[in-house]
C-alpha cells in the first residue's frame, strides 16, 4: 500500500498558521510566549519607566529571490520584512530589527504604532498589511517593553530605506534560509557577571541576534517550522 506524499508547504498555510497562533494568544492572554527567555531581560538601573513601543512582525511571500534552503515546514518564498538601523542611532545602532518604534501620544495603540512606524522606516503601503495580533509584550535592555505585532502582507508594496538617519537598509528575508542549520547560532555576552546566550541567525547583513532573534527564534519553535541545528555553535556579538 503506497501512502499519500506530505503536501508542499504553500504560503497560505504558514499565514493560517501564523493567524491560529495569533488567535490563541487573544484566546488566552496568559499563554507563555515562545520567546519567554527574554523575561529574565533587566533594563538599565535608575528611576526612568520603561516605554511603550511595537514592532511589526511582517511576513508575506517574496517576490524574487526564494530561499536557497529546502524546508519542509515552510515554503520557498515566504519572508519576514527586516531593517538594518542606522549606526547613528543611541539605542541598537547597527542591528538588524524588525521596523517599530517608540509609541507616539497620537497612536490610537499598539497596531497604530508598529504600522506608523514601519511606514516611516520602510515606505511600505499600511493598506496592504493584514493585522493578525498583537503578542505578548515582551522588555528590552534599552528599557522599551515592546509589542510584537503579527501581520501577513496580503498585498506587499515597495519598500526601502526613507530617512538614512533610521535605516541603513532595508530587506526581505527569506524565512527558510533563516531556518537553515549553517545559519543558526548561539550569541554569548557577559552583563554584570553573569553570561548570557540568546539564539541568533546568519544573514547577508550580518548577524541577527539579541531581541530581533529572540522573537523569531520563539514563533518558529511554536509553530513547529524550526529544523535541529548545533546550539554550541557560539558567537560574539559585533561591538561586544
Amino acid at each position: 500500500m503506497s501512502t499519500q506524499p506530505e503536501p508542499a508547504p504553500s504560503c497560505n498555510t504558514a499565514r493560517e498558521q501564523l493567524a491560529a497562533l495569533a488567535s490563541a494568544y487573544e484566546r488566552d492572554p496568559a499563554r507563555e510566549a515562545g520567546y519567554a527567555r527574554l523575561r529574565r531581560v533587566r533594563p538599565p538601573a535608575g528611576d526612568r519607566p520603561a516605554r511603550s513601543a511595537s514592532v511589526l512582525v511582517l511576513f508575506g511571500a517574496l517576490d524574487g529571490h526564494p530561499a536557497e534552503h529546502p524546508s519542509a515546514a515552510v515554503p520557498a518564498d515566504l519572508d519576514v520584512l527586516l531593517v538594518v538601523r542606522a549606526s547613528t542611532l543611541r539605542d541598537h545602532a547597527g542591528e538588524i530589527a524588525f521596523p517599530g518604534g517608540g509609541a507616539d501620544p497620537e497612536d490610537a495603540d499598539a497596531v497604530a504604532t508598529a504600522l506608523r512606524e514601519a511606514v516611516e522606516e520602510t515606505g511600505l503601503d499600511p493598506a496592504g498589511v493584514q493585522v493578525l495580533g498583537a503578542l505578548p509584550l515582551a522588555p528590552t535592555v534599552s528599557n522599551f517593553t515592546v509589542t510584537p505585532v503579527l501581520g501577513w502582507w496580503s498585498e506587499p508594496s515597495e519598500v526601502g530605506v526613507v530617512d538614512a538617519g533610521e535605516s541603513a537598509a532595508v530587506f526581505r528575508m527569506p524565512v527558510a534560509d533563516l531556518l537553515d542549520p549553517a545559519n543558526r547560532c548561539m550569541t554569548v555576552l557577559e552583563r554584570a557577571g553573569r553570561e548570557w546566550t540568546m539564539p541568533a541567525f546568519r544573514t547577508q547583513h550580518g548577524l541577527l541576534w539579541g531581541f530581533t532573534a529572540a522573537i523569531l527564534d520563539g514563533l518558529f519553535e511554536e509553530l513547529g517550522w524550526g529544523e535541529p541545528w548545533d546550539e554550541h555553535d557560539r558567537v560574539r556579538p559585533p561591538g561586544y
